[in-house]
């Protein structure tokens, strides 16, 4: 006859800075019934994804399927709404619940998995907003005159400088020394050779060695 697996109630604090103090997270979550063993904690801010905070790697390493991580508020769990849900999926695809204490999230009860549903819409609405954002930013910046990517070359130049490449070899320089005489990287040097078909004339044989 098979064991039943043992489930847990695990918690989990977030805060800001060493000067700040996590009892009040603490308390919420062992009356909620998560013994004080087994709460884990961060002390980093928002900005650091919940992936790379050393609390929450130990507490995903610990939890295991069945188990339920409990929160004072969802928050805690990322640096926003979409680091927030990323982590509550991860959690979910490994069969482990997520409980928020404030927020009123609770996988055993309807109206917390309503909740759950709607942080995921809400996640999902500010991924478009964001792309929003990005368009119209980049829309704007090619309005007012900027130009994205790498520049166009001019032929004249690209040749000149080509030229003083050529002599600097002829005269015993490496491909390197020739290339940064020009205020070129030795790749740059090889590529404006092949966009101009020298590889193909008396002047590359002597450029490549």
């Amino acid at each position: 006859m098979g064991q039943t697996a043992v489930t847990a109630y695990l918690g989990y604090t977030r805060i800001s800075t060493a000067g700040q103090d996590d009892q009040l997270q603490r308390d919420a979550l062992t009356t909620a019934g998560v013994q004080a063993r087994d709460i884990y904690s961060d002390v980093t801010s928002g900005s650091k994804e919940a992936k790379s905070r050393p609390g929450m790697q130990k507490l995903m390493s610990y939890a295991q399927k069945g188990d339920t991580i409990v929160v004072w508020r969802i928050d805690r769990l990322g640096r926003s709404l979409l680091d927030v849900l990323n982590t509550v999926n991860g959690l979910r695809d490994k069969g482990i619940m997520v409980r928020s204490i404030g927020d009123g999230i609770d996988p055993d009860t309807p109206t917390g998995r309503l909740m759950l549903n709607m942080l995921s819409t809400l996640a999902e609405y500010e991924r478009e907003l964001i792309v929003e954002r990005v368009n119209a930013g980049i829309a704007a910046a090619r309005g007012a005159g900027t130009v994205f990517g790498r520049p166009p070359n001019n032929p004249v130049v690209t040749a000149e400088k080509l030229k003083i490449a050529a002599n600097a070899r002829a005269e015993g320089k490496t491909a390197q020394q020739a290339a940064e005489l020009v205020g070129w990287s030795r790749a740059t040097l090889y590529r404006a050779m092949q966009a101009t078909d020298q590889t193909r004339s008396g002047s590359g044989k002597y450029l490549r060695r």
